[in-house]
């Protein structure tokens, strides 16, 4: 029989909140939330009012301590400190904010590997990883990622501000951004971690090629995916429609979330 899983969950903003609910539905024989946390305590507090559990409101290092698995929905900047801590603890992450391991990542997997434990990466707003890693079995000569997204959802990122972009007078399709995944997280951190996961499952940030477009007629985020490798070529499209909470997270995003917890707990795994 397997074991309960207790899970500690840091950040309690619009993808926190919603896996918190759904651990939260979850049979409790198989799965606890055991601890949340989140630097805005009003938000940890927030959520706990939310929840039939009695998570306790933790610092990380304490939630680390006191939980199987943890699931970062936090930021780029939480991600990578945490994720060398859980594995330096010996213990299993899943981590949404990807970009924040981008650089790293070599070094944090072969760790896990070593400490016996687990990294997980969602494939979050975007599909067909699965024949992207079964591509980079052989070789991919290209590996490319066009995303559309309204002007909005794009405010305040980093590569914006530097470049004084008036969003508001963006009137058509416009490219914002073309550049390697790598430069893309550093421009966009709160809006492109899906070029990170696709550069991990396939030939890694600085060889996979990013492509920004805003326009006022978009109404959700599109994440486009071209492989070219000697298996094939490969194509895929999703059109998101924005989470209700925030127009920057698709809701894609939160449910591939919940999918991959169903899956880490589970007895059964679809697809490669």
């Amino acid at each position: 029989m397997k074991k309960r899983i207790k899970i500690g969950l840091v950040g309690c903003g619009t993808i926190g909140s919603e896996i918190a609910l759904a651990i939260d539905k979850m049979p409790a024989e198989s799965a606890v939330l055991a601890a949340i946390s989140d630097k805005d305590i009003k938000k940890a507090e927030a959520l706990l009012g939310r929840l039939r559990a009695r998570p306790e409101i933790l610092g990380a290092d304490e939630l680390i301590k006191k939980a199987d698995l943890i699931v970062e929905a936090a930021s780029m900047e939480v991600s990578g400190p945490l994720v060398k801590k859980a594995v330096e603890a010996k213990k299993d992450i899943m981590i949404m904010s990807v970009g924040g391991i981008v650089k790293d990542y070599p070094a944090l997997f072969a760790l896990a590997e070593q400490n016996g434990c687990r990294i997980y990466l969602p494939s979050g707003a975007i599909c067909g990883l699965d024949g992207v890693k079964a591509s980079a079995l052989g070789k991919i000569k290209k590996a490319e990622l066009t995303t559309r997204k309204p002007p909005a959802a794009l405010s305040g990122a980093p590569f914006i501000e530097r470049n004084k972009i008036d969003l508001k007078a963006i009137r058509s399709e416009t490219v914002i951004f073309q550049g390697s995944a790598l430069e893309a997280i550093k421009g966009f951190p709160a809006n492109i971690n899906v070029a990170c996961a696709l550069s991990i499952a396939g030939i890694g940030p600085e060889k996979t090629l990013v492509r920004i477009i805003a326009s006022p007629e978009y109404k959700g985020n599109t994440h486009e995916i071209v492989i070219e490798a000697e298996s094939g070529r490969l194509a895929t499209r999703a059109e998101n429609v924005p989470s209700p909470g925030n127009p920057k997270t698709s809701y894609l995003a939160v449910l591939s979330a919940i999918a991959t917890l169903k899956q880490i707990l589970g007895t059964v795994k679809v697809g490669t």
